[in-house]
């Protein structure tokens, strides 16, 4: 089935609030007038405030699965708006999925 895939800029967090910063590695290939994000791309998770009892536990890196396996960018499958992004704490403890909107509509991929 079809979803938009995701572009540079659209809003990420983590379930815990703080923001996940997207750097592309390619800058060829547009949606929304954005480059299309690749699950290899520099993603990381910044001032997560997650704590297990009084012991700061944040979230700092997303782990993508349900990556488009039909369409490609440059020979690397995109993000979809389905993919879902698991977000992890240093010791690569799951912490929550990613929490996506602002995605373009126009540009589909499977």
């Amino acid at each position: 089935m079809s979803a938009p895939v995701v572009q540079f800029g659209s809003t990420m967090m983590c379930p815990h609030g703080a923001t996940v910063l997207q750097i592309p590695s390619q800058s060829v290939v547009l949606a929304g007038g954005q480059p299309v994000l690749l699950p290899q791309d520099a993603i990381s998770i910044v001032g997560c405030p997650f704590v297990i009892g009084i012991v700061p536990h944040p979230c700092v890196v997303v782990q993508w699965t349900g990556v488009a396996t039909q369409s490609t960018v440059q020979g690397e499958p995109p993000l979809l708006a389905s993919s879902v992004g698991l977000c992890q704490s240093i010791d690569g403890s799951p912490q929550g999925v990613v929490i996506m909107s602002g995605v373009q509509t126009k540009v589909l991929g499977q």
